[in-house]
């Protein structure tokens, strides 16, 4: 767990910071940014998939689910951000909670995920998303909190449940092609997918339960 927890370090030290700087500086820049990972987890896809229907499937999901992440993008930076901050620190609870507690796992179709995983994803969401709605909402100039706190944890209990479904749907995929990573470009973290599964399926829940509601 060390040794692969100091590579996830040390790769995020460089794709967070960078990620952020497309991220926050938008327009052009952000649109470029994203074409580039919607053609990466594209050709993940269509290497990962076995039948030809799924491979043109995925690809037009991809394709809705990173217009959708521009939409939310262009509608609110802090709302980008929380979306973006739930999903992450989720996996990164599901993870450590995941190996330092263990206990009974999860399903068969992705056999690191356990119970323990699941609760620290959501406590950790939940957490960080507090801190940061609380704290740091006043520098994106924002009038209200994003949560109402009478819907906070719902609101987060939501977009955690989603992302973990999210994981696991890529991870039957995974078990279907049978491989572990869906690539090898970010060390200690496997493929695009492998990082982005939980997003690509909050963001385009997130856009139309707001549309809707």
């Amino acid at each position: 767990m060390e040794k692969e927890l100091q590579k996830r370090i040390i790769s995020s030290i460089i794709i967070i910071p960078l990620s952020l700087f497309f991220i926050i500086k938008g327009s052009a820049f952000f649109v470029i940014f994203l074409i580039i990972l919607f053609f990466i987890a594209s050709f993940e896809w269509f290497k990962m998939a076995k039948k030809k229907e799924l491979k043109f499937f995925g690809i037009f999901f991809l394709l809705l689910s990173f217009y959708s992440v521009y939409l939310i993008r262009d509608r609110s930076l802090f709302e980008f951000i929380m979306i973006l901050t739930i999903c992450i620190t989720t996996d990164l609870g599901g993870y450590v909670f995941g190996k330092t507690f263990k206990g009974p796992k999860l399903v068969n179709i992705s056999p690191n995920k356990t119970y323990s995983g699941v609760v620290g994803g959501f406590l950790m969401s939940i957490i960080v998303a507090y801190l940061l709605d609380s704290n740091f909402n006043s520098y994106f100039q924002e009038s209200q909190k994003f949560f109402d706190d009478l819907y906070f944890i719902l609101a987060v209990f939501l977009v955690s449940s989603v992302s973990q479904i999210g994981d696991l749907i890529i991870s039957f995929f995974k078990r279907l092609s049978n491989i572990k990573d869906t690539g090898n470009i970010f060390p200690g973290h496997g493929g695009l997918l492998d990082r982005i599964d939980g997003m690509i399926f909050v963001f385009p829940f997130v856009l139309i339960i707001t549309k809707i509601f």
